[in-house]
């Protein structure tokens, strides 16, 4: 893999869009165009969808050791390949280098962790309670998948999907987000080289989402989407779905709360909101959004927290010492200004950053406010930069309310140094996945998801993956 890959990737084989339409690729950090790739549209996704349909029986039908073996050998070869990969995807949404390593390390992860659990696949037989009937269940692939991806982690967000449906037997269709096709095409070639069949995995590139997504969830043919992005698009595809009742996996929004009591260990809180704030630039669904922070302690852990944020460096995500890249464009820059513009006329005290820089490229700085007003934008609007808005509270059932008083639940941070009171506030928050003294939840070998309007189903940890598999009851009579 020497050259940047920019064709769909259909059968097995890399082609030009049918109409040879392309779209441009640019680098957040300076604008520039660094590839056109295929830009698919209905003809080329009937053609993958065939392909992947036409695969689906025969794929189904592999050794689930086999379906390990591909993933296990293609996840060495990412793991070869790490500085090759974490340069392309910092070239197309900006992510400094060290972050990018990260993430190619954690994207290598999944496909480690679902070729072990391709050969656990199991189902179970017993007789059944009025003794008439034996029971067997089996476990059987759900079948082509429709895969939709964001751009704010392309690789591991691709192999969180692929992985699964590959140790399930599923074929799939892949469409990553138009932002950062590359890293997507890049991993399509891992896969043919490490052996997946032709046909099995088809990406298709697109910036005409919706001509090329609708037809194939209401064909009738694609019988699981999954899909990680907005809540307003997940409710459209959910409709979408309706029709043919395609089965899916929907990774939504966020609105993190970032609890910190009063007997918080303020060095761990301080480094957690650092991981949990600052992780890609803040653009991650599990980015803390509100914080939370006890009156007696909101002071100090304010002034600590912007004294980390101001000292990180600013720039393109290929130069040393870097530590904060560019957003991913100029929409998602404008609307970072505009909600920080939003909580300061309401009030807000700005403790570091707040000014967009001069020059080329959608850099914006680490930004502290403290005294946020609750009416502020920025409290029901999921920020997806790197501002940190702080409030105060006085109890923990005051506490607690805010911090569920949104339509979202995916993921919550908690500090304190109390057992019970950890364990507690934990059992009361509305989310899928709690920090316990910790920014960091995500893991390939837990399950990732969560409740209310943040979505539907698990990714990764051994419920991962039950979302592309189905269960056949088998009655056999007792004689």
């Amino acid at each position: 893999m020497t050259d940047t890959l920019t064709q769909l990737f259909i059968g097995g084989a890399w082609v030009d869009a049918v109409d040879g339409a392309t779209l441009p690729v640019d680098d957040p950090a300076t604008g520039e165009i660094i590839a056109h790739v295929a830009d698919a549209g209905p003809k080329d996704a009937r053609l993958a969808e065939e392909a992947a349909v036409e695969a689906q029986q025969e794929w189904a039908r592999t050794a689930p050791r086999a379906r390990s073996e591909i993933l296990r050998r293609a996840y060495e070869i990412i793991l070869e390949r790490t500085d090759e990969l974490a340069h392309l995807m910092t070239a197309e949404m900006g992510k400094p280098l060290a972050e990018a390593r990260g993430e190619v390390a954690y994207a290598a992860e999944f496909f480690r962790w679902f070729s072990e659990e391709a050969v656990r696949i199991e189902g179970g037989a017993g007789v059944l309670p009025d003794g008439r009937n034996r029971m067997v269940l089996s476990r059987r692939p759900v079948g082509p998948c429709l895969l939709i991806t964001p751009w704010n982690f392309p690789l591991a967000m691709g192999t969180r999907k692929i992985g699964p449906a590959i140790a399930a037997g599923c074929t799939m269709i892949l469409k990553p987000a138009p932002q950062t096709p590359l890293s997507s095409l890049a991993l399509a070639g891992i896969l043919k080289e490490a052996g997946l069949p032709d046909g099995v995995l088809n990406v298709v590139t697109t910036s005409r989402a919706g001509e090329v997504v609708e037809p194939l969830l209401r064909g009738g043919k694609i019988r699981k989407l999954s899909f990680t992005g907005s809540t307003g698009v997940g409710r459209l595809l959910l409709a979408q779905c309706a029709d043919t009742v395609v089965r899916t996996s929907m990774e939504l929004g966020g609105n993190a709360p970032f609890v910190v009591f009063e007997d918080a260990d303020l060095d761990k809180a301080v480094d957690g909101a650092m991981v949990a704030k600052m992780r890609n630039m803040g653009e991650a669904c599990t980015a803390a959004n509100r914080f939370f922070v006890h009156s007696s302690v909101a002071e100090e852990f304010g002034r600590r927290l912007a004294e980390r944020m101001g000292s990180l460096v600013v720039g393109p995500g290929t130069r040393d010492g870097v530590d904060v890249g560019p957003l991913i464009d100029a929409n998602g820059r404008a609307k970072v200004e505009e909600l920080v513009a939003d909580a300061v006329q309401r009030g807000a005290e700005v403790l570091v950053g707040g000014h967009t820089p001069q020059g080329p490229g959608c850099f914006y700085p680490p930004t502290v406010l403290a005294d946020v007003d609750p009416g502020s934008r920025l409290m029901d609007t999921e920020i997806f930069g790197p501002v940190a808005a702080i409030l105060t509270f006085e109890d923990e059932d005051e506490v607690v309310g805010r911090a569920n008083d949104t339509p979202w639940g995916l993921v919550g941070y908690l500090f304190t140094e109390g057992l019970d009171r950890a364990l507690r506030v934990s059992e009361r928050l509305e989310v899928g996945m709690v920090g316990l003294n910790t920014g960091l939840v995500s893991n390939p070998a837990a399950p990732f998801g969560g409740v209310k309007q943040s979505g539907l189903g698990r990714e990764g940890g051994r419920v991962g993956i039950d979302e592309f598999l189905e269960y056949q009851y088998l009655a056999v009579p007792v004689s």
